[in-house]
Parts: C-alpha cells; structure tokens; sequence
C-alpha cells in the first residue's frame, strides 16, 4: 500500500508501484532479468496525484503559477539552476521548398537552452533533485549533447559532472564539456558501451546517474516542452508533432507531458506524436512488432540519436501504442536536405538530429498526410553549431577575391 505523498513510480512493464525512494533507478524486479545486450525492462514512470490535484481545483494557470511544482519531483523551484531552462521560442514558419500552405508549422527551437539543446531540461530537473538530496556528484554517458548539458548545469549548481562519451562524439560537442569544468573520460566503442560502464560506475562509486530512462526524472524534466506547446499554442493540442528519436526518452518526454494534461481533465485529447529516426539508427522502430529485439549497429550522420540499444524502447513503444502515435525513417540524404532546407527558409540552423525531425515532417509533406488547417510542430533538439563536420559536404566555401568592384560585381551580377 503506498502511502499518501506527492508521486510515486510505476514500472513499465511489471506495473507495480514503488515508493519515491530518495534515488530511485529501475524496478529491481525487473532489471533482475536485464541483460547488456537488450534494451533494459522496469524503467519507471512518475505519477503523481491527479486525483488530489483536480479535487483542489488545480488548473493549467495554477500549475503555472507555481511553476508546475506539483508535477515536478522536487520541492523548492529555487533548486534549479539560475539559468534560463525552456521556455523557448515557438516560431510559425513561412513557406519552405515544396512546402504546402494548407497547414501550420510551428518549430520548437530548443537549440535556446543554455548549451544549445533539449537536453538542458532533463539537466536541469535531475541537478535539482540532487541538490535538494545534498548529492554533488553527477555521471553520465553522452553521445555530446547530454554531457555537454549536464557539464555547463553542474557548472552553475556548483556540482561535479563526469562524462562518458564514446571516442567518436564530435569535438564541438567535447569542447562544451571541457569548458564547463567537467571531467571527460572518451570510451573506446560505442554509446552504448559508454553507457553500461558509467552503470557500473554508479554501483561501484555511488555517484548520481543522470542517464536517459535509467533515471526517471529524465522524462519529467523533458516533458515540460509539451506544458510549453500547449500554451504558446493558444492553450490548444496540435495536431502533430515531430520527434527525433534515438533512445525514447525525449518522445516519452512529450508523451508524459500531454498526458499529465489528459489526467488532469485540461486537455482532451493526445496530440499524434511522431516518432522520426534514421534509416542508419532505427533500432526503435524497426523492432517494434518484433517478438524478440534484434539488434543492428548504427550509422547515421546524426549523432545525437545513434543507437544500438535503445534504453526507453518498451515506455516509447508503450505511448506510441495507447495513443496512437506514428513513426518513420529517413536516410541520412533526407536529413542533411532538411537542415539546408531548414536554414535558407527560416533561418535555423539545426544540427542532423534535429533536423531528422524535420525531414520527417517534409516527408509527410510530399505524401500529403498533413490535413488542411491543421497544425504541426516540430521538435528542434540541437544548434547545428555543435556538429559543423556533418554539413560539409552539402557547402562549399568560395575562394577569395582581390577587393575590387569589378571582381564583386563578376560574382553576384
């Protein structure tokens, strides 16, 4: 029986309840039957009391007013960084190449955040909740984005962050995480092999883990971009919205938000979620269906979601199943069109996970899946500043001129 309190947890597969324990990771019934090799069972949900909240009245402006406290794991606002964490733009675009006017696109540019990602959100929630538990040490594994975040939130939660990053990860990402004072350690293999040893380094050092779905509150820090769509939207659900996926914690992110939302009687409906991946790096959606999960090594020029395992393939595949969500892939060609795309239309420059998301949306563009009047939005997760080497090929720099009118005018005339 669980004892009245502000949340609880909820495993994913088993179902049973837990406890909000001090630091809570996976079910420990399930992760006894976990293994490297596949994408791990009793990733946790965090539920809170819906029921409580709606008898006292408790609306989308009261959330709002005291910052979305009551759906949030911590208990003082003032335990997040002093940095400005979401809240970010939400653009309506004007025509791109071959884009039909009959609907509305809206781009979430969460390249804003303090270190130029989505990330920061999850960052920011898990830094908060070790502080507010007097923890100071913080490791995650981080393809860049997620080391970069944690490192530059560390930095101004007056914390230690140590990063695990497979040896591959672009050096504009690493630099991030050098400058904001983090210990970096480079991992010779994969993400996925950064990850599992920075579990056992949790097990064998004590320290806090921030990683993606191993900790719960990744997914209650991400989800407050949907609170943000829902209101810079007029208080209304879009239709659709576009997600790149690697993982499964940033779609589940968007997932629990809106359904906060639903549970809590302010919204109605879901919007339909898609789920974008590259056809390099589909080890989410190509298994879903699948009666055992077959693994295949990634390679896609959008690093941020290249993964073998994904960690929250069964809560994604979950939420894409209950509420009818949608997925597809794009190829590598189809991302790097859509950054360029991206850029000369709007004047975003995303990096290729962000711009996957894009592609997906062009996608359904061409095919004419967008019904009139409807509204669309697109999850923009990365500043392309973080990853220059992959757009090199689709620009070429022109060579110098002597500084003459005639030389100038021989270019652009």
């Amino acid at each position: 029986m669980l004892n009245k309190q502000k949340y609880h947890f909820e495993c994913i597969d088993c179902k049973t309840m837990y406890e909000a324990d001090e630091v809570t990771y996976l079910c420990p019934v399930c992760d006894k039957g976990n293994s490297l090799d596949m994408p791990p069972k009793g990733v946790l949900k965090t539920v809170y009391d819906y029921k409580g909240l709606i008898d006292n009245k408790i609306g989308f402006e009261e959330l709002k007013r005291n910052s979305f406290l009551d759906l949030l794991p911590i208990e003082n606002i003032d335990s997040l960084p002093n940095l400005r964490v979401g809240n970010t733009p939400l653009y309506k675009t004007r025509k791109s190449d071959n884009e039909d006017n009959s609907c509305s696109v809206y781009l979430k540019d969460d390249s804003q955040n303090p270190t130029y990602s989505f990330k920061d959100r999850a960052s920011a929630l898990v830094s908060a909740f070790a502080k507010e538990k007097g923890i100071d040490t913080i490791v995650a594994a981080s393809t860049g984005n997620a080391g970069s975040s944690l490192a530059g939130i560390c930095a101004t939660q007056g914390q230690k962050a140590i990063i695990l990053v497979p040896e591959s990860a672009p050096k504009a990402k690493l630099t991030q995480i050098v400058m904001y004072g983090a210990k970096i350690i480079p991992v010779k293999g994969t993400y996925d092999d950064a990850f599992d040893l920075s579990i056992k380094a949790t097990k064998e050092f004590g320290w806090y883990n921030r990683n993606t779905a191993f900790n719960p509150f990744t997914m209650e820090g991400k989800k407050s971009v949907s609170f943000e769509l829902y209101e810079q939207l007029g208080y209304q659900v879009p239709d659709r919205i576009f997600v790149p996926v690697g993982d499964g914690v940033i779609i589940s992110g968007v997932f629990k938000g809106f359904e906060d939302l639903l549970k809590l009687n302010i919204i109605d409906k879901m919007p339909c979620v898609v789920a974008v991946q590259s056809k390099g790096s589909d080890n989410l959606i190509s298994n879903i269906g699948n009666k055992s999960f077959k693994v295949k090594n990634s390679d896609t020029i959008a690093d941020s979601i290249s993964v073998d395992i994904p960690r929250n393939y069964y809560m994604a595949i979950d939420f894409i199943d209950k509420y009818k969500g949608e997925v597809l892939t794009v190829s590598d060609e189809d991302i790097l069109n859509a950054s360029a795309v991206l850029s000369k239309n709007n004047g975003l420059f995303a990096e290729p996970a962000a711009a996957t998301a894009y592609a997906g949306l062009l996608d359904y563009m061409a095919r004419g899946k967008l019904a009139k009047n409807s509204k669309n939005v697109v999850l923009l997760t990365g500043s392309g500043l973080k990853d220059l080497k992959s757009v090199q090929s689709i620009i070429e720099l022109p060579k110098a001129i002597a500084p003459t009118l005639n030389n100038l005018k021989n270019l652009i005339l």
